[in-house]
């Protein structure tokens, strides 16, 4: 795929982000949730707490990984959402762990191979059903060990040629192809 044709890629952090799922109870004593216009904008709001509850991003990473071939490793999904589509490996960070230890214990996780990061490609937030946003770190990985196979999220894992690749599901992951087809040497 073209860098041009991936131009649309990058994400609009002033879009609308509506979640399926909607929090009715504070998360931290259990009161009904309202919502409120609260410093400037509307927020839920718990009156028990007399507190807004701020609602963030969800951190996640990916990882870009091409060999010397020049072929760009993906994995097929077979969780939701975007099942049986193609995207990078990657998934949403733990708590204690950095945002370059969830993209390795990504990859390791969906395409069963241990990598080494290389540089970051970028950072952008990509609509998320459940969560409304999710900001993620792309890396790229040029080294690494094993042999891809699909695992945990996966139904496959395999290279495919930078100017043949399959529809990628997620625009965030497009983002990160493109930057890497930017600045490649």
């Amino acid at each position: 795929m073209a860098p041009d044709a991936m131009h649309s890629a990058c994400s609009n952090p002033k879009e609308s982000v509506t979640t399926s799922r909607q929090k009715t109870h504070c998360p931290f004593c259990g009161g009904l949730l309202s919502r409120r216009f609260v410093e400037g904008r509307d927020r839920l709001y718990c009156e028990a707490c007399a507190t807004p509850l701020y609602e963030n991003p969800v951190p996640a990473s990916c990882v870009v990984v091409v060999d010397d071939e020049e072929r760009l490793l993906l994995i097929k999904r077979n969780v939701p959402p975007k099942v049986g589509m193609w995207c990078l490996p990657g998934g949403f960070m733990e708590l204690g762990e950095s945002p370059e230890e969830a993209a390795v214990r990504e990859l390791r996780e969906e395409a069963g191979i241990d990598g080494r990061i290389r540089s970051l490609l970028g950072v952008t937030t990509n609509p998320n059903p459940d969560y409304g946003t999710v900001l993620l770190m792309g890396y790229l990985i040029r080294s690494w060990t094993g042999v891809p196979v699909a695992g945990d999220d996966a139904d496959d894992a395999r290279f495919f040629p930078l100017d043949d690749l399959p529809e990628i599901a997620f625009r965030s992951h497009r983002h990160f192809i493109r930057n890497y087809l930017l600045t490649r040497n």
